[in-house]
């Protein structure tokens, strides 16, 4: 189950990820437009992993993003930036493809072990429900998979995605595949 806490982000996640994606030759031009995000348990607890779906101009955008309360060693080239949280302090945000905790999970999702996370709202440490899933990930294969392939996590989702085992969103208006294992 993820916890969502009830905070103030400084810089918020909208301007965080639209900063970093002016510095990506990949991203395109044009305003971003989160359309939705999932999210994936760490199962040590530790590290946030929320995976966002943009549309950048007329490109679509897969962008995973993990959240840590201490800078990521050796991974400096995959910081997107810091924000003051105001419930957990600072967080070290890094692109998620670049994150082995966030790779790690795709795998597990890939393999049938892990579905997306549960939205457990927070005040504190009151709980306040749940919140409703803006993208839903499904698991596809056609058979030929094994645990031993390589996984496979695009920020550009134009472009077709193949691979024998693949991780499907959908979100309203859209559908794109967000992850293989092949």
């Amino acid at each position: 189950m993820a916890i969502i806490y009830k905070a103030v982000l400084d810089p918020d996640k909208p301007t965080l990820i639209g900063a970093w994606l002016d510095g990506r030759s990949w991203a395109g031009d044009g305003p971003t437009e989160i359309l939705g995000s999932y999210r994936f348990d760490d199962p040590e607890g530790e590290v946030g992993i929320e995976n966002f779906l943009v549309r950048r101009g007329e490109r679509l955008l897969h962008v995973p993003l993990t959240y840590r309360g201490a800078p990521l060693s050796g991974a400096e080239e995959h910081l997107v930036g810091t924000m003051d949280h105001s419930v957990l302090g600072e967080r070290w945000v890094y692109d998620g493809t670049g994150d082995e905790t966030a790779v790690a999970c795709f795998r597990r999702a890939l393999e049938g072990a892990q579905e997306q996370a549960v939205l457990e709202i927070r005040d504190g440490d009151r709980e306040l429900g749940t919140r409703e899933q803006t993208v839903l990930i499904s698991r596809e294969t056609d058979g030929r998979t094994s645990g031993e392939g390589h996984v496979d996590i695009p920020h550009v989702l134009d472009r077709a995605t193949e691979g024998p085992t693949r991780l499907v969103a959908r979100w309203d208006g859209g559908r794109a595949v967000v992850a293989t294992l092949g």
